[in-house]
């Protein structure tokens, strides 16, 4: 991570941008199972601008079910996660957020920013799914905003009239491959390569002075 990573506690206002993704067991985020977890960083480059490409800025992890969740078979047959494989390596849901506020810790202290803001493509439904995980783990300061966020989709339908992952990354003219797609590492990669797009091409945010 370069020194000119703490531009963005000016470009931001004090908020330091998290692109996050999570793979679930349905849509409930009270009673259905978190079971992926990817977080990206992105930094600024004063030659490239807006870049997502440093290996020590992902964070990432398979998460067991809570106790009493639910896995809808719909939800299993779109993410293709089988639970209980021994090979997901998955780790309790309580030391999964821990170890993710201790890392977004980190990187809010590096770029000297206040407090994290989650980007994502449908963004409410991550950051919902992640406060009530947050809450079951009964950690009072996480420090990811609890209400604001950033979303590629919304963003996507203003500047290339596509909502859906796949087609606004394609349309903002980057791949996608459809056989990597609904893992919570890969479309958070693809959701952090096209935010930096976004902020890369969009006039008033390239000409923005920070």
């Amino acid at each position: 991570m370069n020194d000119l990573h703490v531009n963005i506690s000016k470009r931001f206002n004090g908020l330091l941008p998290i692109v996050v993704d999570v793979e679930t067991g349905g849509v409930d985020c009270r009673q259905d199972a978190l079971l992926e977890i990817a977080a990206i960083l992105v930094r600024f480059d004063s030659v490239r601008g807006w870049v997502c490409d440093d290996a020590s800025s992902v964070w990432h992890e398979h998460v067991e079910p809570f106790e009493g969740s639910r896995c809808r078979p719909e939800a299993l047959a779109f993410n293709h996660i089988i639970p209980d494989h021994p090979l997901r390596f998955a780790i309790p849901e309580n030391q999964a957020f821990k170890a993710m506020a201790v890392q977004i810790g980190h990187w809010l202290k590096v770029a000297k920013c206040r407090r994290a803001v989650l980007v994502g493509h449908n963004a409410h439904f991550d950051l919902n799914f992640i406060m009530n995980a947050v809450e079951r783990c009964q950690i009072k300061h996480f420090p990811l905003h609890r209400f604001t966020c950033f979303d590629t989709a919304t963003l996507g339908g203003i500047l290339y009239g596509e909502t859906v992952l796949a087609r606004v990354v394609q349309a903002a003219g980057l791949s996608f491959d459809v056989q990597q797609a609904h893992g919570a590492l890969y479309d958070a990669q693809k959701t952090a390569e096209l935010f930096c797009k976004m902020l890369n091409e969009c006039q008033p945010l390239r000409d923005l002075k920070f």
